[in-house]
């Protein structure tokens, strides 16, 4: 389930497989990458980068705000392309894992976007959090066409 409201995209899914193992495709560079752009980097404390280069051209950074393992984590994002109307760490993504039952329900919450953009980035998060799903699932969600 996708909604968009005036600055903010909401995603919402539910993968069969615990917090702690969707928590530990977020909380580091390694993690990330099975799922989220090309190449990542990123320093899991609070004040802590976050660098995603999507496919050596779309490159997102922001820094880590709040993180709860295996419960949530909340970084800031932006893109690093010059005059881009979303800059690096303008918004925020949050991200909270409920258990449920045998699974967990994932909620992202990308707020602070700019009316204009907020159709590109639920594009984005709908293209991405599938591949989350599948990774945590133990699938190997298979080549990205949006990383080459």
């Amino acid at each position: 389930m996708t909604t968009i409201s005036e600055d903010a995209v909401e995603v919402e899914m539910r993968i069969a497989a615990s917090p702690s193992t969707v928590f530990s495709l977020l909380d580091n560079a390694d993690g990330m990458a099975q799922w989220f752009g090309s190449k990542v980097e990123m320093d899991a404390k609070p004040g802590g980068t976050v660098r995603v280069d999507i496919n050596g051209r779309d490159i997102a950074r922001g820094e880590v705000v709040e993180i709860v393992p295996p419960e949530r984590i909340v970084f800031t994002f932006g893109w690093e392309s010059e005059g881009h109307a979303v800059p690096p760490g303008s918004s925020t993504v949050e991200i909270t894992l409920v258990e449920d039952g045998d699974g967990t329900i994932v909620r992202l919450r990308h707020s602070g976007l700019p009316a204009d953009q907020s159709a590109g980035h639920k594009e984005g998060w709908e293209h991405f959090l599938p591949r989350l799903l599948e990774r945590a699932e133990g699938r190997d969600p298979g080549k990205d066409p949006w990383t080459e």
